[in-house]
């Protein structure tokens, strides 16, 4: 009877506590509209069945997160240095395929999300039958040293987080 009443508790419990959070201070009203959402939402999220994902190595995330930490940092050096015009060097952007194991959609959308936040950088298309991702860096150097980068760096922990 509770599971079909709330088939995400967690989630209804968020719901519930962000909207009063976010409303200030607590009326009857706001109560009665946050438990309507913390009700109705998680049932819409029934309806859209999403896959539950174990993550098996919490030690991976960690590292995970200091690699995209440093790396943000980097790149945001180098791509000030290229804008600001202080490497007399000629530019290449360019594109790269980057021939991906990782299937799962939630590690895929974790590498989607590091890629295109790091500076320099752009998640273009990935194409699943053939794993490729389509990625655009803004100053291409080795294309084989993007592709060592993005597979041992990121996807091979990923690989580990995501079943």
């Amino acid at each position: 009877m509770i599971k079909a009443l709330l088939p995400h508790p967690l989630l209804a419990a968020g719901l519930f506590l962000t909207w009063l959070l976010l409303n200030g201070p607590v009326s009857a009203g706001d109560v009665v509209v946050a438990a309507l959402a913390a009700l109705t939402i998680p049932q819409v999220m029934r309806v859209l069945e999403p896959d539950r994902s174990g993550v098996r190595s919490p030690l991976a995330i960690l590292r995970l997160a200091g690699y995209v930490a440093v790396d943000v940092v980097k790149s945001n050096y180098a791509v000030a240095t290229l804008i600001m015009g202080r490497k007399r060097r000629v530019r290449r952007s360019g594109f790269i395929h980057v021939p991906l194991d990782l299937r799962n959609r939630y590690g895929l959308a974790v590498l989607a999300i590091v890629l295109t936040s790091t500076p320099g950088t752009l998640w273009v298309q990935y194409d699943r039958p053939s794993g490729r991702l389509l990625l655009h860096v803004l100053d291409l150097t080795e294309e084989d040293e993007w592709i060592e980068l993005i597979k041992g760096r990121y996807e091979s922990l990923l690989l580990e987080i995501f079943p």
